[in-house]
């Protein structure tokens, strides 16, 4: 359970990040946006690594819980769909997870943050296959296309909407954009 410190500090590096990029967040930084001192903030948290393994943590609860979207009754399209939805609304409320979880310099040289990103695109990627399997035993996604390439191309050809967006300053509507691409992807299967 975290503290209220914990948290502030937590909703405050996701909103230095969408501000200043991953580049800007520092513990100098997030110490003038909160208004402690630096060595508060290593009260709470060992470093910077671990403030951002909080955040990757929150992300991956909420990938849990659209988890659960797989045992429910609707079509695989339909599921495919609702999970692109809810990832796109959520990437629109809080763009500094695009920052945190599509930048691959933070990666390079932390373990930890490598492992934890690996372990939600694979909790993603198997959500998704699930799913695309479930369509293809219920004959309503294609099967002669394996489940894994079909995630694969769920999952990228998101990814790349979103990063694209948040290359151009957010200057379209990723909502919209997203939904587009969801109607595209359901005539390929």
């Amino acid at each position: 359970m975290q503290t209220e410190r914990q948290i502030q500090i937590i909703e405050t590096s996701i909103e230095l990040i969408a501000s200043k990029g991953i580049q800007g967040f520092t513990i100098k930084n997030l110490s003038k946006a909160i208004g402690i001192s630096e060595p508060a903030i290593y009260r709470h948290f060992e470093n910077k690594t671990e403030i951002l393994v909080n955040i990757l943590d929150s992300f991956k609860e909420m990938g849990q819980m659209m988890a659960l979207v797989v045992s429910n009754d609707d079509t695989a399209i339909e599921k495919i769909e609702f999970l692109f939805s809810k990832m796109l609304e959520i990437f629109s409320e809080q763009p500094a997870y695009i920052s945190v979880i599509f930048s691959e310099e933070i990666f390079k040289n932390e373990e930890v943050l490598k492992t934890k990103i690996i372990e939600i695109l694979n909790m993603h990627q198997s959500n998704i296959e699930k799913i695309v399997e479930i369509g293809q035993a219920n004959k309503n996604i294609r099967s002669d296309i394996d489940k894994s390439y079909l995630a694969l191309i769920f999952m990228g050809s998101l990814q790349l909407l979103v990063k694209r967006w948040e290359l151009n300053n957010q200057n379209f509507d990723l909502k919209q954009e997203g939904k587009k691409l969801i109607d595209s992807l359901k005539l390929m299967v």
